[in-house]
């Protein structure tokens, strides 16, 4: 599946700027408040956002990849 240049930033923008941006909000939030299993969603949250990350890198190499070819 090939993504268009516009969707591959703007999830590169979400991978990067804004889910790790609400994951620490809601890591703040949850210990200040004692919220139950804050310590889990924050160690899922992470590995979603690198698996993200992963996928994109993969996306992005095979993208060059394909162009000098």
């Amino acid at each position: 599946m090939k993504l268009s240049n516009k969707t591959y930033d703007i999830l590169k923008f979400i991978d990067i700027r804004v889910l790790p941006a609400l994951l620490t909000f809601y890591g703040i939030i949850g210990a200040t408040l004692n919220i139950p299993y804050t310590q889990a969603v924050l160690t899922i949250g992470a590995g979603a956002i690198a698996c993200l990350g992963q996928i994109l890198g993969i996306s992005s190499n095979k993208y060059y990849k394909d162009k000098e070819n």
